[in-house]
């Protein structure tokens, strides 16, 4: 056997560990469990950091002030020392002013728009607007719904979290928000992106109370209080980059119970037109997810080519050579490679020949991890809105 025959084997035996014993990851069937109306509505605050929100805010903030919750609910925007007017906008929205035509609300729930102290060292911005929210919440408040400036939620979203979380006994229930697709790019690197979240954190594995994976998606979790405050609250993962990842292995490992699924009424009203824009997104935060590891950044890298490249390059070279095996092993890889994707496109209402796109679309996401690492050697890390991690 050549070596190009013996790859093309090792990445088919890959794929189809992948498909069958990872933990489901390519399934979107995990959604809400199952969930009946509490006897009695417990009380929530929802806490919403926004730093240079000001464009999004009117598509997403009215849904979260129209909620349709039979308990007591608040909203609190922090306003994180925004240059674009973000909380005048917020405050806008829910008693609009005559002299800001456009602006409307169907303000429901209370609103409260706040800024926090300075950022102090060790703190990442998002995680120090978001103490000061839940600070500000009070005890009363028995759950939280910690929600990105960018989310837009259906009306009952806030009723149907709590729901899921009362009567599954679950102290954090996660939505993963379904993002825009409508530009080109988006098409193409949106739903790959959710795509290989699920790859690395199964939900199964993430929902199974005794399975080490956890995680969580940053823009829709709701945590009770008490099983924050068991976990260390806010300041236990206050240096986190990726927030939300870190936020369920503390709830979890504090004995909590999580639950993470995609979302129907949870989404994304953030435009990424640009392929540079949707490169920041992933580059952002890649090197960390990999603990700025050059080890394990050498082990993504050959082990996203043997997953992702091999296939269609096995594929195309054993047919320009007439070497069968090395074609047939090579194109049984990718099939299973686009038959796992074909859930997911059809979660965001794709056409099923985009499958084969895959492969190209991972080797934009190598180049944005060694990028990732590349900004982080040279001291420009983890940026976001004027901050640098």
């Amino acid at each position: 056997m050549t070596v190009l025959l013996w790859i093309a084997v090792l990445s088919l035996l890959v794929w189809l560990w992948l498909a069958c014993c990872h933990g489901l990851f390519w399934r979107t069937d995990v959604r809400l469990p199952p969930r009946r109306p509490p006897a009695r509505w417990p009380a929530v605050a929802v806490v919403v950091p926004a730093r240079d929100e000001a464009e999004v805010l009117p598509l997403s903030l009215p849904s979260l002030l129209a909620q349709k919750y039979p308990g007591r609910a608040r909203v609190i925007l922090v306003d994180d020392h925004s240059s674009d007017g973000t909380g005048a906008v917020a405050s806008n929205l829910a008693t609009p002013d005559p002299a800001a035509p456009g602006l409307t609300s169907t303000a429901g729930l209370e609103l409260t728009v706040t800024t926090p102290p300075p950022l102090p060292p060790g703190w990442t911005g998002k995680l120090w607007a978001l103490r000061h929210g839940v600070e500000l919440a009070g005890p009363d408040a028995e759950y939280l719904l910690l929600t990105d400036a960018d989310i837009a939620h259906g009306p009952d979203s806030l009723a149907d979290l709590v729901a899921g979380a009362e009567s599954n006994g679950l102290d954090l229930v996660s939505q993963m928000a379904r993002l825009r697709v409508e530009t080109g790019w988006e098409r193409l690197i949106v739903p790959a992106f959710v795509y290989f979240f699920a790859q690395l954190y199964p939900f199964r594995r993430s929902n199974r109370p005794g399975s080490r994976t956890a995680a969580a998606a940053g823009g829709c979790s709701l945590v009770r209080r008490d099983a924050l405050e068991r976990a260390g609250g806010v300041a236990a993962i206050r240096g986190a980059v990726i927030d939300d990842v870190s936020l369920a292995r503390a709830v979890k490992a504090s004995g909590g119970r999580i639950w993470l699924g995609l979302a129907e009424e949870v989404d994304s009203v953030r435009p990424y037109p640009r392929l540079a824009q949707l490169w920041r997104m992933v580059s952002r935060s890649a090197y960390a997810q990999l603990r700025h590891s050059s080890v394990l950044l050498l082990g993504t890298v050959l082990g996203l080519t043997l997953v992702y490249l091999v296939p269609p390059v096995a594929t195309l070279a054993g047919l320009a050579t007439t070497r069968w095996a090395v074609a047939g092993a090579g194109g049984a890889a990718w099939a299973l490679m686009a038959g796992t994707y074909l859930p997911m496109l059809r979660y965001y209402r794709r056409p099923a020949p985009a499958a084969l796109l895959l492969p190209f679309t991972a080797a934009l996401y190598l180049l944005m991890t060694v990028d990732s690492a590349v900004r982080h050697w040279r001291g420009r890390g983890a940026s976001w809105k004027g901050r640098t991690y």
